[in-house]
């Protein structure tokens, strides 16, 4: 496993160095790029490159600056343009789905889409996330891994070269995360796009993703690259990396006792499940 600190700019996973997309361009590149507010520094000469195709998690303690490199990389917030290179075709989840309760669901999925056959393309999209059923359905009917569902196929209709999410997941309950992590994997192959995941969720990080960096007072202060095969199983290798990404972020001990990490033990406790009665 590979471990950092500071290291500037954060290195590719060795997944791409050995792959012929490893010879283009990043999807993201990042070069001393500082955002303030007034006298307040949220990121401090931050350098980040994500390779497309690379699936990278952004772990941070509330106020670390995860949310603003976001929305600097959505596009949201202005950068200078030599300093914040990402793809013009890029999409964004949120942790609220964001859907207009006054259009159906469908129409929400092809909200300012051009071209033509634009219901059938809304509803191929929805069959892809297994929302067919719901397309003529209204938002407020959905349930909550519903709508984030809905959020999905509104994002990968576009067709993205980067696909950011920001905390899609934190406001479901865990079996249906479970099922969402497994949706995302799923779309991301099919897709293709470079992502990056914003979450507090150390479980997530690990489960989905090739690379996962840590935010600490506006800087990349750590790295873990993630080898392990997928589907991921909770095993003793799994079990090191959540400890040592826990201890990048200040949670040191076992750490479903930790009060922060309940969630993250449950989850695992899920998957573990679920994983049983796949061999069952």
């Amino acid at each position: 496993m590979a471990q950092a600190a500071r290291r500037d700019p954060i290195s590719v996973s060795p997944r791409f160095t050995s792959s012929p997309v490893a010879a283009a361009a990043p999807s993201v590149q990042v070069r001393g790029f500082t955002r303030a507010f007034g006298a307040t520094r949220v990121l401090h000469d931050m350098n980040l490159d994500i390779q497309p195709g690379e699936f990278v998690a952004l772990l941070g303690a509330s106020g670390s600056g995860k949310t603003t490199l976001l929305r600097t990389l959505a596009g949201l917030d202005p950068a200078p343009a030599d300093q914040v290179a990402v793809p013009e075709a890029r999409a964004v989840v949120f942790q609220d789905a964001r859907l207009m309760p006054w259009k159906k669901v469908w129409r929400n999925v092809a909200l300012g889409l051009g071209g033509g056959d634009i219901r059938a393309r809304a509803k191929a999209a929805l069959s892809e996330v297994g929302l067919s059923h719901r397309s003529e359905a209204w938002p407020a009917t959905l349930s909550g891994g519903e709508a984030q569902r809905a959020a999905l196929a509104r994002a990968l209709i576009r067709e993205p070269k980067l696909l950011l999410l920001d905390e899609p997941f934190a406001a479901l309950d865990a079996l249906t995360r479970i099922r969402m992590h497994e949706l995302v994997l799923k779309l991301w192959r099919a897709h293709d796009p470079a992502v990056l995941l914003v979450t507090h969720d150390v479980d997530e990080a690990i489960t989905l993703a090739d690379r996962v960096l840590v935010l600490e007072e506006g800087r990349i202060a750590a790295e873990e690259v993630i080898h392990l095969p997928r589907p991921r199983e909770v095993d003793g290798e799994f079990q090191a990396l959540r400890r040592r990404l826990l201890g990048h972020l200040g949670v040191h001990g076992h750490a479903p006792a930790e009060p922060e990490t309940a969630v993250v033990g449950e989850a695992a406790e899920l998957i573990a499940f679920r994983q049983r009665q796949d061999v069952g």
